[in-house]
């Protein structure tokens, strides 16, 4: 069909499935429903056909999560489906980041020991036949040099591959951002509308990595210098060649940076720096970064209505509506008050 190629149509689609998101109302009304009426609602909400696909094999929490993944990874593929040309470009840079995401799964799962059988319930649904090499890797890894080796075909298996022996788990995290950032930066070399929008998204998300890590590494007693290992090249807020005076003065030269930055409000950040160290937890950071990019995703979502934007701000709230149906049906089952839950969702 070579109307699915036509940007017109897919970006008319990708809003008429944004409307049918939950909204904060109906995500609010769910923080306060009983496990069971939470399981109806969720089904309720778009999610009823991969419900009862699992329902034979799991309950609860359970088949919650694995519905939810399961439309998820169905719904991406199908969305990357419709579109071509530069649209499908652009709109494959966003989606790329949850091939990286799986192999951060198979690598954390392999260090932690985690049985196959558990991932395959809640995180990489066994039914869904896109999951099969990523379980099969888990099933074959003695260590994290052997699932990377697995992975050494990928288009970030040389980067894995080149890691030291001994390399920890947070080695080969930042060798997967590094490369997916490094990746998508270039690729959206491309022209076309929307693509500095874009690109500013990916620059924010990749300054708000390095600012999190340098404040946790702080935190931890890694050293300045060490810190520079793992920052992410490409951010606008610390450009790469503010890293030398981060491998000098840590924490507060990353600080002094911001002050001089256009376009960042300190004062407010400050605010939430104070915040976080009063609760002794980078949560107020992460919600408060998290609510950045949502701004700029949301400028995506009128800015071009013709363009890759639409639907890259419909896969980025998809994401978001099941993130947060996840940690509602998770939260209440371990027993989290309503409010901390409200709290946690934008």
């Amino acid at each position: 069909m070579a109307m699915l190629g036509n940007t017109p149509y897919v970006a008319a689609r990708a809003k008429s499935r944004r409307q049918k998101l939950a909204d904060r109302a109906r995500l609010r009304q769910l923080i306060n429903q009983s496990p069971e009426q939470m399981t109806i609602a969720v089904g309720d909400m778009g999610y009823r056909a991969e419900m009862d696909l699992y329902a034979g094999k799991y309950s609860g929490g359970d088949l919650v999560e694995a519905a939810l993944t399961h439309n998820l990874e169905h719904e991406l593929k199908e969305i990357v489906g419709m579109c071509n040309g530069v649209i499908r470009a652009m709109v494959e840079i966003y989606t790329l980041r949850f091939e990286y995401q799986n192999a951060k799964v198979v690598l954390r799962a392999v260090i932690n020991d985690v049985d196959q059988d558990k991932v395959s319930n809640n995180i990489l649904p066994a039914l869904n036949d896109i999951n099969t090499p990523w379980l099969k890797m888990i099933e074959n890894a003695d260590d994290l040099r052997s699932a990377a080796t697995q992975m050494r075909r990928m288009p970030f298996g040389s980067d894995l591959m080149s890691l030291q022996e001994d390399a920890k788990l947070a080695d080969y995290e930042n060798a997967l951002d590094r490369h997916y950032f490094k990746k998508s930066l270039a690729s959206l070399s491309l022209n076309g509308k929307g693509v500095r929008l874009l690109k500013d998204l990916l620059k924010s998300e990749i300054d708000h990595r390095n600012i999190i890590n340098i404040i946790e590494a702080e935190a931890v007693g890694i050293d300045s210098d060490d810190i520079v290992a793992m920052l992410i090249p490409g951010g606008r807020l610390i450009p790469e060649r503010a890293f030398s005076s981060i491998a000098a003065g840590g924490k507060d030269a990353a600080l002094d940076i911001l002050r001089g930055a256009n376009r960042f409000d300190m004062q407010a950040f400050e605010g939430v720096l104070a915040e976080s160290k009063s609760v002794n937890s980078l949560d107020p950071v992460i919600t408060w970064f998290n609510a950045r990019e949502h701004a700029l995703l949301q400028r995506m979502s009128y800015l071009y209505p013709v363009s890759a934007l639409p639907v890259v701000n419909y896969v980025a709230m998809k994401v978001q509506e099941v993130a947060d149906l996840r940690l509602i049906v998770r939260g209440r089952l371990a027993g989290l008050p309503a409010e901390v839950l409200e709290a946690h969702i934008l």
